[in-house]
């Protein structure tokens, strides 16, 4: 017999193969447009940022090129939902932003997010919906920890 807790043992209930594909289908349910679903993206990133952002940081977070996310960022800015700033830390680094344009943005993306999981939840009860946001929210949380620490065990 084993002494790892039952909590501990992964689980063989196919339900856990399915993880992968239902996060990649609620990536592409809402916002409605690439263009959002990429500005939203941004935003949140950087309001969420635990210090200053930078372009190369910000590249880092989404998992792209550095070029990748200048020009997500260029078209952030043309938008007027970004704007660069010195460092407040170091003088010589430029960094990122939101506007208040772009915290309205950010606020009518979770508004329509939050729309959405109404909708899509109709036949769900209150608690069922809370239990999931609250779950949803710590696996995002605990998925940014687990990424950064991979990321720096790699540098």
């Amino acid at each position: 017999m084993s002494s790892t807790p039952s909590s501990d043992r992964p689980s063989d209930d196919p339900a856990l193969d399915q993880i992968g594909p239902a996060l990649s289908r609620l990536r592409r349910r809402t916002p409605a447009s690439g263009k959002d679903l990429s500005r939203n993206l941004v935003l949140n990133l950087i309001a969420d940022a635990p210090g200053e952002t930078t372009v190369g940081g910000l590249a880092a977070e989404m998992g792209v090129t550095q070029p990748v996310a200048s020009r997500t960022v260029a078209a952030c800015m043309d938008d007027g939902l970004l704007r660069r700033a010195a460092s407040q830390s170091d003088g010589r680094r430029t960094v990122l932003e939101l506007t208040e344009h772009g915290r309205a943005e950010r606020d009518r993306f979770a508004t329509e997010q939050r729309q959405a999981f109404l909708e899509i939840t109709a036949a769900w009860s209150p608690e069922e919906r809370v239990q999931f946001a609250r779950l949803l929210v710590r696996y995002g949380t605990d998925a940014t920890t687990w990424s950064r620490n991979q990321a720096a065990s790699r540098g």
